[in-house]
Formats: structure tokens, C-alpha cells, sequence
């Protein structure tokens, strides 16, 4: 059962985001329109309201998707330095012709296509968007002992990780193994280029990360910020800039002993497909939208 839905995105311009999507990773829109007065009061964000938003899906039409919701980037925000959804990981088929598309592109290469530290069965390569997105573009080589990884269907295919920042690593994986039934995967520790380059650490620097998986499936990377990190900046009654919330299905969503901003209600459109839908509170103040299956 793979559980994750999607990812949502604060941009200042929906439309330009949606077509450098569309023409660089392939993308497609699915769904426009007007955050809706309920909707924003889910998410705890009251600000959003009637903001335009767009709902994209990858070429290989999986049912995994990337939102962008309009709102305000805040001047002082800088991406990989605060607690939160820090990053998304698309999967790729080939990360050296992503590379090549990617260097003529308007996205920035952060991290050139480099074999991770003690984990061969991954190719990836990170770039910034134009919006200070963090986007982690991943060719999956090999399967893992511990669980399936996916390959992708099409050049850029789908979310497959959401990277979080988090000031205590093992407080947030307890807080998602206890509310939403999400184990503790891997641990390991690995030189990070992209946390020591955001925080001008020697090159060499360990950080510790873990996994978040359900039954086989990994879709959650658990990153131990260093204690340089900070809250996000914004306006608390707004969605957060960057990567502003992850969306998970949930096989039994009234079981959930998490307190609910608003109780789960049905919802329509390509993400919640008339199902219920509600947001959570996670360590750090981040967002979780459970969708129930």
C-alpha cells in the first residue's frame, strides 16, 4: 500500500510555477481553482483563503501530486535552514539526462548527480526552483533488504520522499510511528552536502537521518537538523513558504489519536477524490494531511 499523495507548495505565481513544471518535469495540470474558506480553515492557514492554487500530475499519470498554493514568500526565508518540510524527491529514470535538461533549465543544480555515501542503490541530484524549492530528482538502481523503492515510468516520474528537518529526529518518528502507524525505518549517518553547504559546515560533516516506511514502502525521510536551524519564518496564520505540508492516505483515519485542526470532512478534487480529509499538527508546528482511504 503506498500512502503518499502529495506535497504542497507555496508559490508567489501559481501559473509560471505550473508551466516551469509542466515544461521541465513533465507535468501536467490537473485541477485550478480558489482555496476555498473551508479548506484554508483545515489546514489552519485562514490567510489562503481565495488564494489560487493548481494541482499537478506526473507524465506517467500516477496518482501522486504536487500542489502549488499561492502565498508569500517571506524575504528572510532560506531553504535547508529551518525546521519543516525541507525537500521533495521525485524519481527519474536516468539522473545524468535530468542533469542535462536541468542545466538549461531556469531550476538550480545544488547537488550534481553524485552517488550517495553508503547507499549505492541511489542516483540523485538536487536542485532549487525559482521559488527556493528544494527538489531531490533520484534514479533508483537497486531494491533496498529493508523495503521496495520505486522506478520510475516515465523520464521524471512521481513524488516518492518527503524530507523533513526536524530539531529532534527521534521525537518526530515517534510522533509519526504513535499517530499514524508510520514505523522507524533506517537510521544511518551520512555526509550531507546539502545541510553542510546550507550551513557552511566542513564538507566531510555526518548527519544523522531516518526513514519513515509502512509495510514496505519508504515515503518519509527524517533529517536531524543542526542547532543553527530555526523555526520558519511567516505569518503563522498563512501556509509556510517552501514546502509548506505533506499529504498521506490513511487505511483507518478515524483511528487516528492525533488532534485534527478541523474534524476529517469529505473533500473533492484529484487529491481527496470525495474522501475525508483533515491536517495535523507534527512536531515543529508541520503539517499533515491525512486523507482517508
Amino acid at each position: 500500500m503506498k500512502l503518499l499523495r502529495a506535497a504542497t507548495l507555496t508559490t508567489p505565481h501559481v501559473t509560471a510555477a505550473a508551466e516551469r513544471y509542466a515544461k521541465w518535469l513533465d507535468y501536467s495540470v490537473v485541477e485550478t481553482g480558489v482555496v476555498a474558506v473551508e479548506l484554508a480553515a483545515a489546514w489552519g492557514a485562514p490567510a489562503s483563503t481565495g488564494r489560487r492554487y493548481a494541482v499537478l500530475q506526473p507524465a506517467s499519470g500516477a496518482e501522486v501530486f504536487i500542489r502549488f498554493v499561492e502565498g508569500d514568500v517571506p524575504a528572510d526565508y532560506r531553504p535547508l535552514r529551518t525546521y519543516g518540510w525541507a525537500a521533495i524527491e521525485i524519481c527519474v529514470q536516468d539522473t545524468l539526462a535530468v542533469n542535462a535538461r536541468m542545466e538549461t533549465s531556469p531550476f538550480e543544480i545544488i547537488g550534481p548527480p553524485k552517488q550517495l555515501d553508503g547507499l549505492p542503490a541511489i542516483f540523485p541530484m538536487q536542485v532549487r526552483g525559482p521559488d527556493s524549492e528544494i527538489v531531490y530528482l533520484t534514479q533508483i538502481r537497486s531494491d533496498l533488504p529493508d523495503y521496495d523503492l520505486p522506478r520510475a515510468a516515465s523520464l521524471i516520474d512521481k513524488l516518492f520522499i518527503l524530507v523533513l528537518a526536524c530539531s529532534d529526529m527521534e521525537a518526530t518518528a515517534r510522533w509519526f510511528r504513535d499517530t499514524l502507524g508510520i514505523q522507524h525505518g533506517r537510521e544511518m549517518e551520512i555526509i550531507y552536502s546539502m545541510i553542510n553547504n546550507a550551513f557552511d559546515l566542513p564538507a566531510d560533516t555526518r548527519h544523522r537521518l531516518a526513514t519513515g516506511i509502512h509495510e514496505r514502502d519508504c515515503f518519509l525521510e527524517f533529517d536531524q537538523y543542526p542547532e543553527a536551524a530555526t523555526a520558519r519564518p511567516g505569518d503563522r496564520g498563512a501556509l509556510p513558504p517552501g514546502v509548506a505540508m505533506t499529504t498521506l492516505l490513511h487505511p483507518d483515519i478515524d483511528a487516528i489519536p492525533g488532534d485534527w485542526i478541523m474534524p476529517p470532512t469529505p473533500r473533492s478534487g484529484p487529491i481527496y477524490g470525495g474522501r475525508r480529509a483533515g491536517v495535523l499538527r507534527a512536531p515543529d508546528g508541520v503539517r499533515v494531511e491525512v486523507v482517508a482511504i
